[in-house]
């Protein structure tokens, strides 16, 4: 995890990979920029999980269907997510869920 220096804001390093191009060593994005976005994906994923418990229940999913359909949402251009921040969201839900046979 990585601390940024202004604020106790601390980003997982499995988050700000998704601004570091491969190859490379530095991000493309300033840490406030970083921070701003994470904050935004750990929100999103913190409030998905009653939506992700409430479908599994409703329709009597898997846990991996309840994934990937919240995954098809976050994909959605109406997200405000890149492909890869949504990719990162529905992992982090599967990870507080505790849903450990969920692969993406």
């Amino acid at each position: 995890m990585q601390a940024f220096d202004h604020s106790q804001v601390v980003v997982p390093q499995s988050f700000v990979d998704l601004f570091v191009p491969p190859g490379r060593a530095r991000a493309f994005a300033p840490r406030e920029q970083i921070a701003a976005r994470h904050d935004l994906c750990e929100d999103l994923a913190q409030a998905l999980t009653e939506h992700a418990l409430a479908l599994r229940s409703r329709h009597d999913a898997t846990e991996q269907d309840v994934i990937e359909q919240v995954l098809a949402g976050l994909l959605s251009a109406d997200s405000g997510l890149v492909s890869e921040e949504a990719m990162w969201v529905a992992r982090r839900l599967a990870e507080l869920l505790d849903w450990r046979d969920v692969w993406l």
